[in-house]
């Protein structure tokens, strides 16, 4: 991933939208304590993203958008507001009502997280990005504070919609919406 934004730092690449599942995994941002409690059957991976830990997996669609700040777009606060309302855009395309929190970044339904969101930014070029619970096995967050939060404060679409859309249906929603908001 950094060499891609390197390149696109350096202009010989364009932005990028990287989409995946992963396998299961923590991840452990900058944020995390010391003493954080960690799940012993999952690997756990340090990254360079902001955010305590949170886990990925099957059933989550993570996004990483490598993305060059162009002069006047370079405020950060703005740049994560707007990866919320494509989630909440994205949400509400099926249905649900997606809003902010005040005081921890993502996107919540019913007062509880369906995406979160952990960023980097190197020579203005943004990576890391959003992870959005479409069928995740949200028991996987059990073991440690996902966010610094309670486990039981997650869910997913499909806890939400009593069915699960398809990655495909949840990633081309999600692309649109990064585009239009992120790219344009």
């Amino acid at each position: 991933m950094m060499e891609l934004v390197n390149a696109i730092a350096d202009g010989e690449k364009p932005d990028h939208l990287l989409f995946c599942e992963l396998d299961p995994v923590l991840t452990v941002g900058r944020a995390t304590p010391k003493d954080a409690v960690l799940d012993p059957a999952l690997p756990v991976r340090q990254v360079s993203r902001g955010g305590k830990v949170t886990y990925h997996g099957p059933g989550q669609l993570v996004v990483y958008p490598l993305i060059f700040l162009q002069e006047g777009r370079r405020d950060l606060h703005a740049y994560l507001r707007a990866l919320e309302e494509a989630l909440i855009q994205t949400v509400g395309e099926f249905g649900l009502k997606g809003v902010r929190d005040s005081r921890n970044t993502g996107c919540w339904v019913d007062g509880k997280k369906i995406a979160s969101i952990g960023v980097a930014v190197r020579r203005w070029v943004t990576y890391h990005g959003l992870a959005l619970n479409v069928f995740t096995d949200l028991s996987r967050f059990q073991n440690f504070d996902p966010c610094g939060l309670e486990a039981s404060l997650l869910t997913s679409l499909k806890n939400q919609l009593e069915f699960s859309p398809s990655i495909a249906q949840i990633q081309s929603q999600l692309q649109h919406k990064l585009n239009e908001l992120l790219c344009s």
